[in-house]
This record gives C-alpha cells, structure tokens and sequence, in this order.
C-alpha cells in the first residue's frame, strides 16, 4: 500500500494526505476546424505508440480538419518495457500537421512521487514502477546488494532520470475540455459541477464513475479502468484496453460530434 499517495487496492479511495494543495492545468479547446485523436493508456508500450501514431497519421488524410491534436491519455509509465522512450518520444515533435498534448494518470503522478520520496512510495515498485526504472537503466536487485538503502535509491534514481522527463510529468495537464466532450485520465465524481471536481478524481476514480450516469451534460472520455473492448456507455466512452497485456492501444477520433474508434 503506497503512503502520501493513493492506494491501488483503493479504486479512487482518499489517501491519508487528501488532495494536492494546487490544481494541474485544465485546458479548453474549441472544437471548430478541430479534430482530438485520443490514445488510451501507454504504459510504457513505446511500439505501440509509434503505431498508433502512425494509424492517426494516416487517417487525418481524409479528415477536414484544420487543427489535428494527438491527446494521450496519461498513464505514460508503468508495467510495459519502455517508459522511458515513451517519455523522451513525446518530448520531442510530433508528427507534421499534428499538435501533441498529454494528460497526468494515476502512475504518472505516483512515478513523480516515489521520485520525491521513495522511502515513502515503495509500493508503487509492485504496480510496475520496477518495469519503469529498468527503463532507466536502474537494476534494483543489484542495488539492494550495496549500502544506502532507499536514500541510496533516491540519488540514483535523481542522477538518472533526465530532468526534462521529470519537468514533463510534473507539467502535464488534468484534463482537456472539448465543447461537449471532456477527455481525462480517470472520470469524474458524478454530480459534482466541473469546476468543482477534484484532480485526484480526475486521476484515480473508478466507481461510482463506471457504474451510474454522472449528470454533468458532457461526454467523458477516458481510460484507467481496461476492458477487452472500448466502452461506449452514457456520458462516457472507455479507450483503456490494457495495452501492456494485450498489444491493443486503442485510439479514438472525436471531429464534428462523432466518436470513432480508429483501427
């Protein structure tokens, strides 16, 4: 069980800290001339990604679209081989004709904090943070054979993580608004009014979001709770199909009202 930060056993459970005293960007985007690629969680799938992106590439040929967004949809790190390129992938430009934006997931937000404070944030190392560092280059197993214990783990893991990666996730959005569409990690809290709702739920929520209609007039689309298929259900659209389990990245168009699963 993770300290200071959320518990995966919790599925959206307050951690004993409560919720961060700032608030990550929330962005607004008109959706005129505007179409959203939205791409369920990475987790450190960096094949994958460049496939996806190539499937997005491909398709915005035949959209009329002035402006073209690739939205991940946060959990970049974690579990898969290769966060580490996946982050340094979206560092740098994206394709041509195409705006890149990224939003912060539950292991993004954990990652940066086991990164503050591994001492405390230990148990993220079983939820696929050791997958993560061995990106890195880290190997845990060798190091626990020397002295210095988790302050050891901290300075490597500070001299060795590039910073920019580290200045990427801690800059990282919430959400993106999208007229009537809002893109998140997570969901949302329902019946809580938009400008109300908690970051933490924005990263973290599984129920009640799953299970009962939220109220709040838009359509949220998501990942962080993974089915072997896109979920569309009211007021929500599900695009997390596990892809470090299954190869299956899923992406999702949203142009001119429609929502369409891009193969």
């Amino acid at each position: 069980m993770l300290t200071a930060v959320r518990s995966f056993f919790g599925l959206g459970a307050k951690s004993e800290a409560g919720p961060p005293t700032s608030r990550r960007e929330r962005i607004d985007i008109d959706p005129r001339g505007t179409v959203v690629y939205a791409i369920g969680d990475v987790h450190g799938c960096f094949a994958e990604l460049r496939a996806a992106e190539q499937r997005i590439v491909d398709d915005a040929a035949g959209v009329p679209a002035e402006r073209r967004i690739i939205l991940c949809l946060g959990d970049l790190v974690d579990r898969g081989p290769q966060s580490a390129d996946v982050i340094d992938h979206l560092i740098g430009a994206p394709p041509p004709g195409f705006e890149r934006l990224s939003l912060c997931g539950n292991h993004d937000e954990t990652f940066l904090a086991f990164v503050g404070d591994p001492q405390a944030n230990m148990g993220w190392l079983e939820f696929g943070g050791e997958q993560t560092l061995e990106s890195y280059g880290i190997d845990l197993s060798r190091l626990a054979r020397h002295r210095g214990g988790t302050a050891g783990l901290g300075l490597l893991i500070r001299g060795t993580v590039p910073a920019a990666h580290l200045d990427f996730l801690s800059r990282l959005p919430i959400s993106v608004r999208f007229g009537d569409t809002l893109f998140v990690h997570a969901g949302v809290r329902p019946g809580v009014p938009l400008e109300e709702q908690d970051d933490d739920d924005f990263m973290w929520i599984r129920e009640p979001f799953v299970s009962q209609p939220h109220g709040l007039g838009v359509t949220v689309v998501h990942g962080h709770t993974p089915a072997n298929e896109p979920v569309f259900a009211p007021g929500r659209i599900g695009i997390d199909t596990g892809a470090f389990a299954t190869g299956r990245l899923t992406v999702l168009r949203v142009f001119g009202g429609d929502a369409v699963v891009i193969a």
